[in-house]
């Protein structure tokens, strides 16, 4: 790294300040620079995504820039003069594989020394990470972060105009731009951003260092963004955020998320999902919300990380495992089919063998219909990252077996009840195994292959389920 490049890294103490101001915050209709116009004319672009929702949703946005700014989608990195990694940092095997990605690269570069190649998303949040691409990986020339993606064009124009390479991560205050084009991915289900960021500071989690203070878009813009899509005619939308259920909070609405699922129910749209759920902030108005309308979907993601009160007190939950158990209560009592998938940590540090049998007798409790289950990673410049721990790698590895076999028991139990049933399933197109079968999901987000005449993209179709796997069935759709 020069030191003439003069750089202004991004930094995680930075990224830690919260302080309220909507005025900053809100920001005028994207709109494209006329000087970018026509910048990716005659140009191919390639977006590699890694990573949860909001980063798939990310990359349709930049997507739908580039191609604004004439640039064409191609299929494979090596046939494309911009590629972009938007990249995750929740998890170190996560990094690695993009800094694999990054050497790779430097033969397409080879080949074509314009080549622009860059990094967003949650690494280039990090100033480690920052320092160690511009010391290790020349061939990468353009970074911004996650708050910054309006200023694609820009960063662009300014990477084709200079020797140097182009850096550009916000870490303190972010603004909500409305208006971005999104080039997505499907034609009948779309993520919908509610809320960016998060205030939680799970001592285990970079995330609210990488995506900023929580900031709501304006319930106004959200739900014209819906109609929109129904009446280009999408069936389904997932509402994204990171804690959807603090949608509002910082803008003074009282019940702010139970208010908003309510307008987006009522704008007529088939199917309304939402990601992700946290039991700090999901209160009584939200659950009554999705037993009250039918298109609210009854899938509820919950996160509960461990069974365990003091070990959920060393996460920094926010809530403890009777907390848990009674808000899980409520929404099984009240929400009709309802299924229920969750997270879990395996092997944070100390995590004794008694506090992780709570998590099973926690499991056992819940029966949840699915989990995705980890061992924990730490990610340095987390509080947990500094933690001593004298659980061994084999014991975490050990446990995770232990705990997936639960997992798999009660979701195959939660799946034969669905036998000889007709479900309703929103058709995504054919299964990526067999060409000759059809795929979709349920209500409830449970995965249907199945057989028909003919289906068609988007299409709600009743399926007879036949055989019943643990994490999927097998059917024949139910003709006319």
């Amino acid at each position: 790294m020069k030191k003439s490049d003069n750089y202004k890294l991004p930094s995680l103490k930075d990224a830690v300040r919260r302080r309220r101001d909507p005025e900053a915050e809100q920001k005028e209709e994207f709109s494209l620079p006329l000087e970018c116009k026509d910048l990716g004319k005659g140009k191919t672009f390639y977006i590699r995504t890694h990573g949860c929702q909001a980063n798939e949703h990310d990359s349709e946005t930049m997507s739908g820039i580039l191609k604004e700014m004439g640039y064409v989608a191609v299929d494979e990195a090596k046939d494309a003069d911009l590629i972009i990694v938007n990249t995750c940092a929740i998890r170190q095997n996560a990094e690695e594989k993009v800094f694999g990605e990054f050497g790779a690269f430097m033969e397409y570069k080879r080949k074509n020394p314009d080549l622009i190649i860059g990094m967003c998303g949650c690494m280039a949040q990090e100033e480690k990470t920052v320092e160690r691409v511009l010391t290790t990986y020349p061939q990468v020339n353009l970074i911004f972060g996650t708050h910054n993606i309006y200023r694609l064009p820009e960063l662009l124009y300014k990477a084709y105009h200079t020797d140097h390479k182009t850096v550009e991560v916000i870490s303190g205050q972010a603004e909500v731009v409305e208006g971005m084009p999104a080039s997505r991915k499907d034609k009948h289900k779309a993520w919908v951003h509610i809320m960016y960021g998060c205030d939680k500071f799970c001592t285990y989690c970079i995330v609210p260092y990488t995506r900023g203070k929580e900031r709501s878009r304006r319930i106004g813009d959200i739900v014209k963004e819906v109609k929109a899509l129904k009446d280009e005619g999408y069936k389904e939308v997932c509402l994204l955020g990171q804690n959807v259920n603090a949608y509002g909070l910082d803008l003074d609405m009282q019940h702010g998320f139970a208010d908003l699922l309510e307008a987006c129910a009522l704008t007529g749209i088939e199917r309304i999902r939402f990601m992700t759920s946290h039991p700090r902030n999901f209160d009584e108005e939200t659950i009554d919300i999705i037993a009250k309308y039918p298109n609210i979907m009854p899938q509820i993601h919950l996160p509960v990380q461990s069974g365990s009160s003091a070990i959920l007190k060393k996460m920094n939950r926010g809530y403890d495992r009777e907390r848990y158990l009674s808000l899980f209560d409520e929404i099984k009592a009240k929400v009709p089919g309802a299924c229920f998938t969750t997270d879990i940590i395996v092997g944070f540090p100390n995590e004794t063998e008694e506090e992780f049998e709570e998590t099973l007798t926690l499991y056992d409790h819940c029966q949840f219909d699915n989990a995705y289950t980890f061992i924990y990673s730490p990610r340095i410049g987390t509080p947990a990252a500094a933690m001593e721990d004298e659980i061994s790698q084999e014991e975490k590895e050990k446990r995770l077996l232990r705990l997936n076999e639960k997992v798999k028991y009660y979701a195959h139990m939660h799946n034969e009840k669905y036998q000889d049933q007709i479900v309703e399933v929103l058709v995504d197109g054919f299964s990526k195994k067999d060409k000759n079968v059809y795929a979709g999901y349920t209500k409830g987000g449970k995965l249907v292959n199945f057989t028909a005449n003919h289906a068609e993209v988007g299409e709600l179709c009743n399926v007879k389920i036949n055989v019943c796997h643990s994490f999927s069935f097998n059917g024949e759709k139910v003709e006319d």
